[in-house]
């Protein structure tokens, strides 16, 4: 079923409307792999093929926002990331596939490999690149690229109430798989957490269906954006919006949440990279048939190999949550003959 949340809570579903964006549900699969403690079995989610466009856990995100946009009569969206950002480059798409003009408000970042790639996909769609942060006035740029432009403005990483269920959503779709056979039941769950919209859904959907599973929301960003004070913020406002749509919603289901907060895979930084993210990144690809990515996935990764070699490990089924996009993109890394839409000074991300 493409819509569980619908299904659960019909009066929800008519107050809250979403355009259908994702290809859902998304499948889940089994992986074998070799660990440094001997053979190991997990259930991966497969969010990276979420749409046939672009896949990735914003999707689920963007089907509530887009619509809410089109309720309020927006012709743009303008959203907020870094050069590289998954995030901007999913609502660039999927916004212009909609029929809405574009605006990213981009701030650089440490370079990774798919960087150029990104920015390229941005040439190719038109969308207004507009550099920010560092010594750019904010206010102004603001009155500039979104005053009188009858603009829906997305925060950064799509991490709203709204865009949140998206994944509660996500949560009781993937405990119909369970009760349909088709996995496990997770004792654990393992995803990328950055923004925290995904988690928060998350967690609130694995508690409306019952499910036992704690959720470890491996932190990937530099805490001024993710923190268990700001996570119990938005997890707390997205289920009084839920009850205040539906009564029937539990009204301690906040409460009934299981997360398990993990920083230890921070490896220095936001789209920095230790030893230990690469292993986990080449062992996804070796032998799970993966593609992850340094900056999120892969330090989600790292927390579930670390985790199943421990000593206390007991045999336990984890599932790993992929939130990165696998569908290929009709771009190349090369630098293009001409800037285009691109900032002249993100031409560095093509040296």
């Amino acid at each position: 079923m493409s819509n569980c949340l619908a299904a659960a809570y019909p009066l929800l579903a008519e107050r809250l409307q979403k355009t259908v964006l994702a290809e859902l549900p998304t499948p889940v699969s089994t992986a074998h792999f070799e660990s440094t403690a001997g053979l190991r079995t997990i259930s991966i989610k497969h969010d990276d093929v979420s749409s046939a466009h672009y896949g990735g856990n914003k999707v689920r995100k963007l089907e509530y926002i887009l619509q809410r946009a089109r309720e309020r009569g927006a012709r743009r969206i303008a959203t907020f990331g870094s050069a590289g950002s998954n995030h901007a480059l999913a609502t660039a798409m999927l916004a212009t596939a909609s029929g809405y003009e574009c605006t990213c408000l981009l701030s650089h970042q440490p370079r990774t490999a798919n960087i150029a790639r990104t920015l390229n996909m941005h040439r190719l769609i038109g969308t207004e690149l507009v550099p920010y942060g560092g010594r750019v006035d904010p206010l102004a740029t603001f009155r500039r690229y979104l005053q009188g432009r009858c603009c829906w403005v997305i925060p950064l990483g799509g991490s709203s109430w709204l865009g949140a269920v998206g994944f509660v959503n996500a949560g009781l779709e993937l405990a119909a798989q369970v009760a349909a056979g088709q996995l496990t039941a997770p004792a654990r769950i393992y995803i990328a957490n950055g923004t925290m919209g995904s988690s928060v859904g998350l967690a609130l959907g694995l508690a409306l269906a019952d499910m036992p599973t704690v959720l470890h929301a491996v932190r990937v960003v530099d805490d001024r954006f993710a923190s268990i004070a700001r996570f119990e913020r938005l997890l707390q406002k997205t289920a009084m919006m839920l009850r205040r749509l539906d009564p029937s919603i539990p009204d301690n289901i906040a409460e009934r949440t299981r997360l398990c907060w993990r920083d230890e895979f921070f490896a220095g930084g936001y789209a920095l990279a230790d030893d230990t993210t690469k292993a986990a990144v080449r062992l996804a690809n070796g032998q799970m048939g993966l593609q992850l990515e340094t900056t999120y996935t892969g330090k989600a990764m790292s927390a579930l190999l670390h985790d199943m070699a421990a000593p206390d490990y007991a045999g336990e089924h984890f599932l790993f949550w992929n939130t990165y996009n696998s569908r290929p993109l009709p771009v190349t890394t090369e630098r293009p003959p001409s800037p285009g839409n691109i900032p002249i000074d993100f031409m560095r991300y093509f040296e």
